[in-house]
């Protein structure tokens, strides 16, 4: 049997499902309408498969018809959705051990890619968004890190939206929360600055007298 032939069998097949469908809404007319209408708010979509065939167009916001036992619906919210990257322990260019965690915001554009190219569109993310804090701050040093947040937040977005775009996701925003060093780094960068203090208190005094 060549390609053509069962592609156009399976072509067949469906058209006599969703007429049959049609058939039995008609058929249990007062009933029907409890089982072919769907309503979907203003900040939703509704990815339907007939037949697992994705159509082309998400429906919503609104009403809207569906087959039954023929149409699979996904529902997806496209509001903005935020997520804390947890702390991450990251060793900077210059070999010390800082722990880092962040802020991630989001919205999906494309509810028929959020379904179709990714199995899970918000763990997805959320892994995405870790491995990519891990790889940006691990270029930078101590340094850099503390003194340039804003670019690192938005060498993180361009990186996430470029990389979640085919998935349907618009990365909007990228924060960097906290940085949190070693204790026994922050005592010697306080004795450091400390005793930078007491030498410029010394040089003022050595002047005035």
């Amino acid at each position: 049997m060549t390609q053509n032939s069962m592609e156009q069998d399976v072509g067949i097949c469906s058209r006599i499902l969703i007429v049959i469908s049609i058939l039995l809404c008609i058929c249990f007319f007062p009933l029907a309408p409890f089982f072919i209408i769907k309503i979907v708010s203003q900040y939703e979509r509704a990815v339907i498969f007939r037949l697992g065939c994705v159509r082309k167009r998400a429906a919503g916001p609104g009403i809207f018809f569906f087959l039954p036992c023929v149409d699979e619906i996904n529902v997806v919210d496209m509001r903005t959705i935020s997520f804390d990257i947890p702390p991450q322990e990251i060793l900077t260019r210059d070999s010390v051990t800082v722990t880092v965690d962040a802020v991630v915001f989001y919205s999906i554009q494309d509810a028929v890619s959020s379904v179709c190219n990714v199995d899970n569109v918000r763990c997805s993310t959320r892994l995405l968004a870790q491995t990519t804090l891990r790889n940006i701050l691990g270029t930078k040093t101590l340094s850099e890190i503390l003194s340039e947040r804003e670019g690192i937040s938005n060498c993180m977005q361009q990186f996430l939206d470029t990389a979640t775009d085919p998935w349907g996701v618009r990365v909007q925003r990228v924060e960097v929360k906290d940085v949190r060093l070693p204790h026994n780094l922050q005592r010697a960068m306080a004795a450091e600055a400390e005793a930078h203090r007491d030498a410029r208190a010394k040089v003022i005094a050595a002047r005035e007298s």
